[in-house]
């Protein structure tokens, strides 16, 4: 490897801050990355949530955790779901893709207790519905692994959590099997 990465339990050693004289915000544009000197990134986060960078938001917490080790990490949030281009806007990742349906499971975002259309998501820029789709952690992955065939998809968050093995699903009243066999991901991380 050419730059310096600090492994993940370490502190980068002896060093400013990792983002001293760059932008603010993690890139979500091919721009953006241009902005911090990036021409390819090495960790891609695609989250179902708007991209607010509070610690309160994992997919951004983990994007930040892994930028202040060294890595060039770019976040694509809420992508379009009908087919992969949003996803690939930056480039295929060195080292793998992060999914997460966001701060709150995507079904339970989209609907109440009693199956009822929600009329605004919380974590959608103005509250606007329908900016992820159902089970968005499983359609996110596939759209991934469409954009970019054979490399590691990794799903995390509360959605993926809780689905983490065969599960009674309340939306469809019927038992489901793992999401980790159904979203094809190569590693589900949660905790």
């Amino acid at each position: 490897m050419s730059r310096d990465l600090v492994p993940l339990g370490k502190k980068p050693p002896g060093r400013g801050s990792a983002h001293e004289g760059k932008p603010r915000f993690l890139p979500t544009t091919r721009q953006e990355m241009e902005a911090w000197g990036w021409d390819e990134l090495d960790v891609l986060i695609v989250t179902g949530d708007a991209y607010v960078d509070h610690p309160a938001f994992g997919p951004i917490l983990i994007a930040r955790f892994l930028a202040g080790r060294g890595y060039r990490v770019g976040v694509v949030a809420q992508p379009a779901w009908d087919k992969p281009d949003d996803i690939a806007r930056m480039g295929r990742p060195r080292l793998f893709v992060g999914v997460s349906a966001g701060n709150l499971d995507s079904m339970l975002n989209k609907l109440t207790a009693q199956k009822k259309v929600r009329s605004e998501d919380q974590y959608s820029p103005g509250g606007r519905p329908n900016m992820r789709p159902n089970r968005a952690t499983l359609v996110y992955a596939n759209l991934c692994r469409q954009a970019f065939p054979g490399l590691p998809v990794v799903i995390g968050g509360i959605e993926a959590s809780l689905r983490r093995i065969a599960h009674y699903d309340y939306w469809s009243d019927q038992v489901r099997r793992s999401i980790l066999l159904d979203a094809k991901a190569d590693l589900l991380v949660f905790g």
